[in-house]
């Protein structure tokens, strides 16, 4: 019986070893958000696009001496190169006719974020179909969101676009210039997108897993989940429709030292500490925060468009994955328990892992990588 127990958890400890170098081998949420803006004039349509740069870097070799910063002298090297790529994989078609862009400019601004404008001449549109293919370029999961505004700044349409489907198309009535809706393709492509955050957001698992690890029963884990779940949906909502926000400076610093919290109060305090769940909510807050930031940084509402069903579906993505994985691990967790060395020896020592992976995390966030 010992020996059993002492295989399973030398087995368990190599299992969180390797995901402990695997984690500290990659950033939490490395997803490339981008987005943007189509406004369509009565001869043209104008189109700003605004990525991060690091996701540019996939494209060309912008740092030329290697040092990890993109000078301004740098970026302007490499701009005509930008140029002729954005424009040969930004295209747009207007009632199945190709039509190439008058202009292409990019710039690298006061943020250090990439903006491209692109001019594409045109009448008055009828069926529109505009690809952004060079997204297939960038770092895998790329995401885009696309808003197409009339001439007055009115929201047409908006949709999340992906490498693997990285079109919007609208057919526009002659009328009014309204677009048929295409409310159930966003809705599936936010849900998407917040199941993969979840899924690849290995801060706000390890701090669910920091707090599941030492729960009793059956209950306290439907408590701790609802908690979290509760409290990252207020703030979560709050910041996406502008009422309060807080800096990813911030935010990000904050998640990773809640995560070494849970760690060593689990090391310090044996069994599962009281008042957990007040513990959960508030920390929760602040990863609502975070989980905000993907909103954000997608634009969702920044050009007047809705932001209700974003959020809603955002929202419901994160929590089917959330509960999918808290499917799979708590069984695991509560078969663990019913060895004797759990407490002892297991839970101690995947505390120390969450204190140090968030430790890790604060530092990197704080000082950079």
């Amino acid at each position: 019986m010992i020996s059993s127990v002492r295989n399973l958890l030398g087995r368990m400890g190599i299992f969180f070893a390797l995901i402990f170098l695997a984690v500290l081998n990659s950033s939490a949420h490395d997803v490339g958000l981008s987005t943007a803006t189509v406004r369509l004039r009565a001869d043209k349509a104008q189109t700003e696009l605004t990525f991060a740069i690091r996701d540019v870097e996939a494209l060309a070799d912008l740092d030329a001496d290697h040092d990890g910063k993109v000078t301004a002298n740098e970026f302007a090297k490499a701009r005509t190169q930008l140029d002729k790529l954005f424009a040969a994989k930004c295209t747009l078609r207007c009632d199945a006719d190709m039509v190439a862009p008058d202009s292409v400019r990019c710039q690298l601004d006061d943020t250090n974020n990439v903006v491209v404008r692109l001019e594409f001449p045109g009448r008055q549109f009828k069926e529109l179909q505009i690809s952004f293919d060079v997204i297939r370029d960038m770092t895998p999961g790329h995401r885009m969101f696309v808003s197409l505004l009339g001439p007055q700044g009115e929201t047409l349409a908006e949709r999340l676009v992906s490498q693997d489907s990285p079109s919007i198309s609208v057919v526009l009535d002659a009328a009014n210039g309204t677009p048929q809706s295409e409310a159930p393709q966003t809705f599936l492509g936010f849900l998407k997108l917040g199941i993969e955050h979840i899924g690849t957001g290995y801060d706000h698992l390890l701090f669910l897993f920091g707090l599941l690890i030492v729960a009793k029963n059956f209950r306290s884990s439907l408590l701790i989940i609802s908690c979290f779940t509760v409290a990252h949906t207020i703030t979560l909502g709050v910041a996406t429709f502008g009422l309060f926000a807080l800096r990813p400076t911030i935010t990000e610093p904050a998640i990773a030292l809640s995560i070494v919290y849970v760690g060593v109060e689990n090391l310090l305090r044996h069994g599962e500490p009281k008042g957990r769940w007040l513990l959960t909510f508030a920390f929760g807050l602040i990863h609502g925060f975070g989980f905000a930031s993907v909103l954000r940084d997608l634009g969702v509402g920044a050009n007047g468009g809705g932001v209700a069903m974003p959020l809603f579906s955002f929202n419901l993505g994160v929590e089917v994955g959330q509960l999918t994985i808290a499917a799979i691990v708590l069984p695991i967790i509560w078969k663990l328990r019913q060895k004797e060395n759990f407490m002892r020896r297991f839970v101690p020592a995947c505390s120390v892992i969450v204190a140090s992976l968030g430790a890790w995390w604060f530092v990197q966030r704080v000082w950079g990588s």
